[in-house]
């Protein structure tokens, strides 16, 4: 069934960040699927935004299973036949943020850390593309940090300089090459793709100690999904400023 509305989907979106950027979206006018692996928190999730007068909809998609990947895109290929925005939201940390030695990181928090920021994100893009190729102006925000920052890790007067975690960091710095490389494929193309770094934001990841509230940190990953076609493509983004690699 064809719409002449855009079409988004979030992936870890039943909170925190995913679940504002699906309400600032839906308020834009667009429609949100809300994905994520609790079929009961992400139903709640997308019920209470309809009750905000927004068109979402949840779709079951654990980003790590192959199964789900394909399952979600055959649903978009029927419903709507296309996608225009993509939010690769969906992470986590094996270790707690900043207290991470690369001595002590373990094997199991580096695969695990890797396979949900990196490899699922990778493979949703990729069983996603042909869908978001059909859209007359497709978007692809990977949502990743500062922590990422390669420039910045390696820069004793930064401020994150003493803030390490090697599989968290690591897998962010992959992200960001991604978004490299795939804005590089698809330069001639109507599609732009770019990271996002959201801001320490009030999340079960960034604590009660983060400064930014959620509705501010969900900004920037909403800006670069709804932007225009002389908008930039290939770049690492905090709230409209360029961000180092």
């Amino acid at each position: 069934m064809a719409t002449a509305k855009k079409i988004a989907l979030i992936s870890g979106a039943n909170k925190g960040l995913g679940f504002e950027m699906a309400r600032q979206l839906g308020q834009a006018g667009v429609k949100v699927l809300l994905a994520a692996r609790d079929s009961g928190k992400g139903e709640a999730a997308a019920a209470k935004l309809r009750d905000e007068g927004l068109d979402a909809q949840f779709l079951k998609l654990d980003v790590t299973d192959k199964k789900d990947r394909a399952a979600a895109s055959a649903f978009l290929e029927d419903k709507f036949g296309r996608l225009d925005i993509l939010i690769n939201n969906a992470g986590i940390s094996a270790e707690p943020l900043g207290s991470g030695k690369v001595s002590t990181t373990t094997e199991g928090a580096i695969h695990g850390t890797f396979e949900t920021n990196f490899f699922a994100p990778v493979a949703l893009t990729l069983a996603l593309l042909p869908l978001l190729k059909k859209s007359d102006a497709g978007r692809i925000v990977n949502m990743s940090s500062i922590l990422g920052s390669q420039t910045l890790q390696a820069d004793p007067k930064s401020p994150i300089y003493d803030f390490k975690s090697l599989s968290y960091d690591a897998s962010k710095a992959a992200l960001n090459s991604f978004t490299i490389h795939l804005a590089h494929e698809l330069k001639d193309t109507k599609i732009k793709v770019n990271s996002a770094h959201p801001g320490w934001v009030k999340t079960d990841m960034g604590t009660d100690a983060a400064p930014m509230e959620i509705p501010e940190g969900a900004k920037t990953g909403v800006a670069l999904a709804l932007l225009g076609d002389d908008g930039p493509t290939g770049g690492f983004f905090h709230l409209g400023q360029p961000l180092p690699w």
